[in-house]
């Protein structure tokens, strides 16, 4: 399935069948080179946190996976973002920009590959969205092309706990980390400048709201 210019969708991450976050977010272009949504700066979200609030990084994972969870709703409270899902890959690309929506640097989130759903049947006019699994591991690029891994600690800290944690295969988080760098480092796209310079439309000033159908169980993998 194709999401169509300027569509709100849902960009989901889920743990273990839980949902840990959900945003809505702006179809920019669903196409062969992939799917890129656009965050807006205050865009409601709902997360999972411990019913006194806390998230996954308030504490160490042991103590995490003591605790009851709820969803709570927040705010993304950083600068827009554009968010790349290449096709079939393991991880997305984001545009950080600054306060003065400029370009700062390329962040890449090793992941799941993003599972789409699609809720609209015209007659109840449903939601649809991606749904992710975040294996923690991340790559911080600046625009000079340098890099380096983040949240290895924190990896390795809850691939001590499996039966809780939602990262299945340890080595094919590297390797797909190690793939990326290499186009990294050739300055591949979309590491070679693409959408560097991207302003999102102005009629999406508003951050969207959160759709009815943001709830539904996550897509199972296979």
């Amino acid at each position: 399935m194709a999401f169509a210019l300027g569509r709100v969708i849902l960009h989901r991450n889920t743990r273990r069948g839980r949902l840990a976050f959900v945003r809505p977010a702006r179809v920019v272009a669903d196409d062969e080179r992939g799917l890129r949504l656009w965050l807006a700066r205050g865009t409601v979200s709902i997360n999972e946190v411990t019913t006194d609030g806390r998230d996954t990084r308030a504490m160490p994972f042991a103590e995490w996976v003591t605790h009851r969870y709820e969803l709570r709703e927040g705010r993304w409270r950083g600068a827009g973002v554009l968010i790349f899902f290449p096709p079939g890959a393991d991880h997305s690309v984001w545009f950080f920009r600054d306060d003065q929506d400029r370009f700062t640097n390329w962040y890449v989130n090793l992941e799941g590959r993003a599972l789409r759903w699609d809720d609209d049947d015209d007659a109840a006019g449903g939601a649809a969205g991606i749904d992710v699994v975040d294996h923690d591991l991340d790559i911080v690029v600046e625009r000079d092309r340098t890099w380096a891994f983040k949240d290895e600690d924190e990896l390795a800290e809850r691939l001590a706990i499996p039966e809780h944690y939602w990262v299945p295969d340890e080595a094919a988080v590297w390797a797909e980390g190690r793939r990326v760098i290499k186009q990294i480092e050739a300055g591949d796209f979309p590491f070679d400048g693409a959408w560097t310079d991207f302003q999102p439309d102005s009629a999406w000033s508003e951050p969207p709201a959160m759709p009815d159908g943001w709830d539904r169980p996550p897509v199972e993998r296979g």
